[in-house]
């Protein structure tokens, strides 16, 4: 039988010849459609060879899988999905989504030409961080600010142009190893600086600090532990009196604040983290933090501080390696002159937008999506709307869990696993989780406009 089966597989130009595949001829390359043709046709020989075909297949089998393979291999490899794991700022899914004022002002700049390093006014070059540092001096109160690609490459920038074979001293409990396995002191170490822990991991006294500086001290780094938490019997340096010890010995000080926040969200049901402005105004030299976590724009590491410092980074050549596009000073400006209005920050910037949605409108929202569901009739599906809780995520407020109306699924003939797992290979993947052998879809990261799409894909899902 296999040696009948293998006999009958179709050559790649008979099924390349077919009606039904030369409008895919039109649309992709040639050589696209040939590769996917060899590759279905070889894949089913090796089903036949495993025994898992065991029976005559007809054209239509070779065709559909030919259709499919060729639409797969096209397909963009970063795509959208739709979050339904209520982690706000999920760092392997995007971390935190532009507003629609920004789309519309990057779509605009993205595909013109623009003011990027033009000076309009004097007809001459400029500078492409003019767009933002401005606007962010205003909204922190830094005398000036620099923007690199992200706050890894801020952090090692600072260090190299500040500290560059002097000592760094930093507390033993600060040194943390963020996404990706990349670890602060390795940051550190390839700036050319010199760590020198002091303390111990949950104890750091100001002692430590002025006990270990030399002539050969280049700053005082301070990094805010924004992915984790020391309970207990601890005990740390706050920013203002690592100032004072600054002043004391003329040493800079130095604070990578992480997630970095513009906004109080104690004052809408947080936990309170320290925001940016409030570490100019204790008196740090230079400031570093994420563009894409807290404030809830694109991907950057934002630097701020005292003006010396800043002009000492400017110049330094490693600032061209790590300098950002157009596309991200166009999204960063759009979305920090959103912060001139905290309100309007509040309610167009989706990351705090998600953030600050109180239980009660997650009860509303969840009960729409509800009803969007009921009203697809799926036989198989049992649902439930039950309280759970969502998390920030993106290292931001590790502790933090915000109390959320959620819907549970349960599919009958389907696993959690294998239900999630179809929810996957829908045409818009929808990323779910499983608690307690249940499936969760968190509304609060789903936005009203993807609500009928998620429905549609809990449909394909339930499926036999």
């Amino acid at each position: 039988m296999k040696n009948q089966l293998l006999r009958n597989l179709p050559k790649v130009d008979e099924l390349i010849n077919d009606e039904k595949i030369k409008d895919l001829m039109d649309k992709y390359p040639r050589v696209t459609v040939v590769e996917s043709a060899r590759k279905v046709i070889d894949d089913t020989r090796s089903l036949i060879l495993k025994g898992k075909i065991d029976k005559p297949v007809d054209r239509n089998y070779f065709l559909n899988k030919l259709d499919n393979s060729i639409k797969k291999y096209n397909s963009m490899k970063l795509r959208r999905v739709i979050n339904g794991t209520g982690v706000v700022i999920h760092t392997n899914i995007g971390r935190s989504c532009l507003s629609k004022l920004v789309m519309d002002n990057l779509l605009e700049v993205s595909s013109c030409y623009s003011t990027l390093e033009f000076d309009v006014e004097n007809g001459k070059r400029g500078s492409r961080y003019s767009h933002v540092e401005e606007i962010i001096c205003d909204l922190t109160g830094a005398q000036s600010a620099l923007v690199v690609n992200n706050n890894a490459a801020a952090v090692m920038l600072i260090l190299s142009t500040m500290c560059k074979g002097k000592d760094v001293i930093v507390s033993r409990g600060q040194l943390v190893e963020i996404g990706g396995a990349f670890r602060v002191p390795d940051v550190m170490r390839q700036s050319g600086a010199n760590l020198l822990e002091v303390g111990t991991t949950n104890k750091t006294h100001m002692r430590d600090y002025e006990d270990n500086i030399t002539e050969n001290t280049g700053a005082i780094l301070k990094v805010h532990t924004s992915n984790y938490r020391i309970l207990g019997f601890t005990e740390e340096v706050e920013a203002c009196e690592l100032v004072e010890i600054g002043k004391k010995y003329d040493v800079p000080v130095i604070e990578d604040i992480g997630s970095g926040s513009f906004i109080d969200f104690s004052k809408y049901g947080l936990m309170k983290e320290p925001t940016v402005k409030e570490s100019i105004a204790a008196g740090i030299d230079v400031v570093s933090f994420s563009g894409d976590k807290m404030l809830g724009g694109p991907q950057a590491g934002i630097i701020i501080g005292k003006k010396k410092y800043i002009d000492m980074m400017k110049r330094n050549q490693l600032t061209r390696a790590l300098r950002v596009d157009k596309m991200t000073l166009c999204s960063l400006e759009a979305t920090l002159k959103l912060y001139l209005d905290e309100e309007r920050a509040l309610k167009e910037i989706p990351t705090l937008r998600m953030l600050t949605m109180n239980y009660n409108e997650t009860i509303e929202r969840t009960l729409k999506l509800y009803n969007i569901i009921m009203d697809k009739n799926i036989a198989n599906l049992k649902l439930d709307m039950i309280d759970d809780f969502s998390e920030v995520g993106g290292g931001s407020l590790p502790l933090e869990r915000i109390k959320s109306k959620v819907i549970a699924f349960n599919c009958s003939g389907k696993s959690s696993n294998e239900f999630v797992k179809k929810l996957r290979e829908y045409d818009i993947p929808v990323i779910a989780r499983i608690n307690e052998e249940r499936v969760i879809i968190d509304p609060r990261t789903v936005f009203d406009q993807e609500f009928n799409l998620l429905a549609d894909a809990l449909l394909f899902a339930s499926e036999k």
